[in-house]
């Protein structure tokens, strides 16, 4: 059984021929390159950035695609579906810049938006703190204003696009003794002193994702460098991580799809006990239990996905979409490399790469345990 998919318009598909040839071209040849150095070449964001396939749903008078949430889930889709690992495009174009296109002063999106959709300045997003985790209310950034400048001072972790980045969405308290009412969003470039740049974290997997450190020492930039307003910054990260996690929900259903095509091609092409490993009866039930799975998350996130381009999305039901969706990633994968045996442990096998790659989707974006305190709320 395959789900008919109806979510999509045509304009939508008429962008998945170019996406798919882009990945499959210039992506998929230069993985091996990305892991070693640890980072995108600049060369490819650019020609991401040529062929249009960053910031798809920035309106066009900007530089961008002038499409909407539909044509960047397309965009999504075929990054995941060719095993791209690591590129942080989806970060960059349809988790951060929307930020910019919603909260930004008309003269903050003719600065920096063209050059976001071009690739020529790459974006990152401060949150996380070093002890915070999950808790956004916790954060000890601080920005204090002095005349026309905020002076920032703190450190972030866990930053992807942290070597890469030429400005930083920094979400910072304005207000400290405010809690959560004193948080801000201030975009900083990356090249004003007191910007520094730590180590590059050596995670489990997406070796070719540039995770980082972050410090700001003495750091200033002007007021006019605020996105909206003072102090209204944790509204606007709560208005805006439901599209983040539908994304992940949705590279999280490619990503099932995909790997249940490459573990049925090998189980039944090898051999053990004078069968395939296909003929055992426990490969067949694992994997309609995988497919049943595949089906109820692309069901699930095509229901979402819709909501989302009704603007009808809700926080709890992106909370839903992100934690079913990866749980499921996760216990399939888990059966998946099982059913490889030996070779589902070697990272030349893309189901291993896989399991390395993408344990870091149940923490992402909200670890599942918030999510399940978000579901809960509404019961």
């Amino acid at each position: 059984m395959d789900v008919n998919r109806t979510v999509f318009r045509a304009d939508h598909e008429m962008l998945r021929p170019s996406a798919r040839r882009f990945f499959e071209r210039e992506c998929v040849p230069r993985q091996a390159e990305w892991d070693q150095a640890g980072r995108i070449d600049r060369q490819t964001w650019l020609k991401a950035g040529r062929e249009g396939l960053l910031c798809v749903a920035v309106p066009a008078e900007y530089g961008g695609g002038g499409g909407d949430f539909g044509h960047a889930a397309i965009v999504l889709e075929e990054a995941h579906r060719a095993g791209v690992s690591g590129a942080g495009f989806s970060l960059h174009s349809d988790i951060i810049a929307p930020y910019i296109v919603r909260l930004g002063t008309e003269a903050q999106k003719q600065k920096w938006l063209p050059g976001i959709c071009r690739g020529e300045q790459i974006l990152a997003v401060a949150i996380t703190e070093p002890g915070g985790g999950s808790d956004v209310k916790a954060m000890r950034t601080t920005a204090v204003r002095d005349g026309d400048e905020y002076v920032i001072d703190g450190s972030k972790i866990f930053i992807s696009n942290g070597l890469n980045c030429d400005m930083v969405l920094l979400v910072c308290k304005t207000s400290p003794a405010a809690g959560a009412k004193g948080v801000s969003l201030i975009m900083v470039e990356a090249d004003r002193a007191g910007f520094r740049r730590g180590r590059k974290l050596d995670k489990v997997g997406q070796p070719a994702a540039d995770t980082a450190e972050l410090f700001f020492d003495n750091l200033r930039v002007p007021v006019a460098n605020l996105l909206g307003q003072e102090n209204q910054g944790f509204a606007y990260l709560m208005q805006e991580l439901a599209q983040e996690r539908l994304i992940i929900a949705l590279y999280a259903a490619v990503a099932l799809e995909r790997l249940l095509g490459l573990t049925l091609e090998y189980v039944k092409q090898r051999r053990a006990f004078e069968q395939t490993v296909w003929d055992f009866q426990n490969t067949k039930f694992k994997l309609a239990d995988v497919k049943a799975q595949s089906v109820a998350v692309r069901t699930m996130v095509d229901y979402y996905l819709g909501e989302h381009l009704r603007r009808k999305l809700s926080v709890q039901e992106a909370a839903i979409a992100k934690m079913y969706a990866t749980e499921a990633l996760w216990k399939c994968l888990d059966d998946m490399v099982q059913l490889h045996g030996g070779y589902g442990y070697m990272l030349e096998y893309p189901i291993a790469r896989a399991f390395a790659d993408y344990r870091v989707s149940r923490v992402v974006g909200g670890a599942n345990e918030v999510m399940r305190d978000l579901i809960a709320r509404k019961l």
